[in-house]
């Protein structure tokens, strides 16, 4: 027989409750609907009781709401997100900060079973005008509403999903930005990297960049990357886990440095080196050599290539404000420059270390016809992403091979 728990007065402690020893608090300890655990506190049993069964009437409550449709939309999110065990912590941050800046507060408080179709177009329309939101970011929201609906429309809440097509309806307008990630020009691509290059002030960025730009790794993959992960004999990379920088916590936003798996299990790769990538390292080593190697340890990990003046690992953020105040300075300079030689200027656009990663795959694209070579060499997951970069350079080439045609054939 099981010897029930007791208080320090003796009397019996049911299952959930127990009595702190360091101050005789009373705790009961319960799972909520979302499967979170929680606990409430009492210095007198009887009150612990009270709330004990308070919890359970706010509970049974809040799944009849749910039941008629009357629960709003922030509870079925909550009630969607808790079953998503499997959700990278860096994607289950993204997902938690996307619906808690530009839904809870106030689309997020609608009842679900009042929300039509016309409420959610409407509800993202807001978010391109009003909030300026970029299509791809409204995609990443989407990414977490329409699912939260599904689960709706599966408990039998509402019948139809009304984030259905909102998305198609958005990208078919004419003259919106749909977020399409360009690519740096050869011309672009050149003049960045030879300013950084030449640049007292930016040359020690020039082998990141190089890299960035020689691999089209992801930037968390060449931030988290070490000595023992590449073979400088063999000209190989090998890419197998990533560095991400996002709150840890649940209940801060302070962000912090941890590393995880690759983003996707096509992640896991081996890159050959090209020649620039070769000779960014070599220039790394025979600086770390001389000025010291990194002393950083982070999950257990060290040797880490890439710092900053700190001897920090880089921010991503810290890196995508390097590369403004580069394109700021270059272009700046350059316009000036071109007027003098009474030309055109050659300017970089606004971009950010992605960009340096589809850049790479462009040109990757532009010179390689094997579609399954470019997926591996990427990471890609999924080899529509690969396609559709592909199918963009193509479209670009055949442009350019008709124009030569039209110039080279004296036919017209």
């Amino acid at each position: 027989m099981v010897k029930a728990r007791k208080d320090n007065r003796g009397r019996a402690l049911r299952k959930g409750e127990s009595q702190r020893q360091s101050d005789l608090m009373y705790i009961y300890t319960y799972t909520d609907p979302f499967g979170k655990r929680r606990y409430t506190y009492s210095k007198d049993l009887v009150k612990l009781r009270e709330k004990e069964q308070k919890l359970l009437k706010d509970q049974l409550d809040g799944l009849d709401v749910y039941a008629a449709g009357n629960a709003s939309l922030n509870f079925v999110f909550d009630r969607y997100i808790s079953t998503k065990t499997e959700l990278r912590r860096t994607t289950y941050t993204n997902y938690m900060y996307m619906y808690d800046h530009y839904v809870r507060d106030s689309f997020g408080k609608k009842k679900i079973g009042e929300i039509k179709y016309s409420d959610v177009l409407y509800f993202y329309y807001h978010l391109i005008n009003e909030r300026k939101l970029q299509v791809n970011t409204l995609e990443t929201i989407h990414t977490v509403l329409h699912p939260t609906f599904q689960l709706a429309v599966r408990d039998d809440i509402i019948r139809n999903n009304p984030s259905h097509g909102v998305m198609s309806e958005i990208k078919k307008k004419p003259g919106r930005n749909h977020g399409v990630r360009h690519a740096l020009t050869v011309e672009q691509q050149r003049a960045f990297m030879n300013y950084t290059s030449n640049s007292p002030v930016f040359n020690h960025w020039a082998p990141l960049f190089t890299v960035l730009l020689g691999t089209g790794c992801r930037i968390g993959e060449i931030i988290g990357i070490r000595w023992e992960d590449i073979d400088l004999e063999k000209r190989l990379i090998n890419i197998n886990h990533s560095v991400t920088y996002y709150p840890r916590r649940a209940e801060t936003t302070k962000c912090e440095f941890a590393v995880s798996l690759p983003k996707t299990e096509a992640g896991i790769r081996t890159i050959p080196m090209m020649e620039p990538v070769y000779n960014a390292f070599m220039e790394e080593y025979e600086y770390q050599k001389e000025n010291g190697f990194s002393t950083v340890t982070l999950d257990g990990m060290e040797g880490f290539i890439f710092t900053n003046r700190f001897g920090n690992l880089h921010n991503p953020q810290a890196v995508n404000r390097t590369i403004k105040r580069i394109r700021e300075n270059y272009n700046a300079e350059e316009i000036l420059k071109a007027k003098k030689e009474k030309r055109e200027p050659i300017i970089i656009p606004h971009f950010s270390c992605h960009h340096l990663r589809h850049t790479f795959c462009t040109r990757f694209c532009e010179n390689e016809t094997n579609i399954k070579v470019i997926q591996a060499v990427m990471g890609h997951a999924n080899i529509e992403t690969t396609m559709d970069i592909y199918a963009e350079v193509t479209d670009m080439k055949k442009t350019e091979a008709i124009e030569k045609l039209s110039h080279n054939l004296d036919i017209f």
